[in-house]
């Protein structure tokens, strides 16, 4: 039994709905979807997936930022249980709607698996948003120890999903060079917090499956000719607690066949993880 997960930024569901990202999820094989940047009201967002998904939204506390969300293919995927709707009790109005946790069960299934849709802070070098992103990612990475801790003790598995804003590495962006410790998402304090958290288990399942090649990127700038030229970045991704890691079984990345087919500057990332 398979279960595919896609984890895709909107830039706003309601601009991406008017741009055909409902066209695009009638022709997926998406059990699970995962969305950040929602930027609406629950109520707004619940009404655009329509009568086939079963959801849980969590808007950011500022009008009009942030926002994420869990949907699940109805008749084919339940939620169980209640879903976490902040990170820790931290959580200030700015870090709101960037973490919501949902457990999951294919109907008919035995294993249960807990999905996690997060945004991350973009930041902007030397501003008071990076100061924010840097204060946040500590703490995404204290609840991320916790979770890869329950899996270890026999406990259910996570994937953690969305728009992480930071590279990994040069092999995650076209124009490494010019970008590297100059840009928010390039800066080495961040990439730091990526590669501990796979030093510490987490399977960054792209990754794993595309192995040492370019990319494969998933943000592309509104801007110039960034999409034509394929000048993009990577930085939306699943990570896994090890079991969950060595079950997925293939990716793929839903870049637009042109620019103007394009729903959202992110492209939707899925992967199929044997359950």
């Amino acid at each position: 039994m398979t279960l595919t997960v896609t984890t895709v930024n909107l830039n706003g569901i309601r601009a991406a709905h008017r741009r055909g990202f409902l066209s695009w999820l009638e022709t997926s094989d998406t059990d699970v979807l995962l969305m950040q940047e929602v930027r609406a009201p629950k109520e707004c967002s619940r009404d655009i997936m329509g009568e086939g998904w079963d959801s849980v939204w969590v808007p950011c506390r500022i009008k009009g930022r942030a926002g994420v969300g869990v949907a699940v293919r109805r008749g084919s995927v339940l939620f169980e249980g209640k879903p976490r709707l902040v990170l820790d009790d931290a959580e200030s109005d700015v870090d709101s709607g960037r973490w919501l946790e949902a457990t999951v069960r294919r109907e008919g299934g035995d294993t249960a698996l807990r999905v996690v849709s997060a945004y991350f802070h973009s930041g902007e070098k030397d501003t008071p948003k990076q100061d924010a992103k840097m204060a946040h990612l500590p703490r995404i990475g204290a609840r991320m120890a916790e979770l890869i801790a329950q899996e270890s003790a026999g406990g259910i598995s996570s994937l953690v999903c969305g728009d992480f804003n930071v590279v990994r590495s040069r092999a995650d962006i076209k124009n490494w060079t010019p970008n590297h410790n100059k840009r928010a998402g390039v800066l080495d304090e961040e990439i730091a917090f990526l590669n501990r958290w796979v030093d510490e288990g987490w399977r960054d399942t792209v990754r794993d499956l595309a192995g040492r090649v370019q990319g494969p990127y998933s943000w592309w700038s509104w801007r110039g000719q960034a999409f034509v030229n394929n000048a993009g970045w990577r930085i939306d991704y699943q990570y896994a607690t090890p079991q969950l890691g060595e079950r997925a079984r293939s990716f793929e990345i839903g870049r637009a066949a042109e620019y103007d087919a394009r729903f959202s500057d992110h492209a939707p990332v899925s992967v199929t993880y044997e359950i």
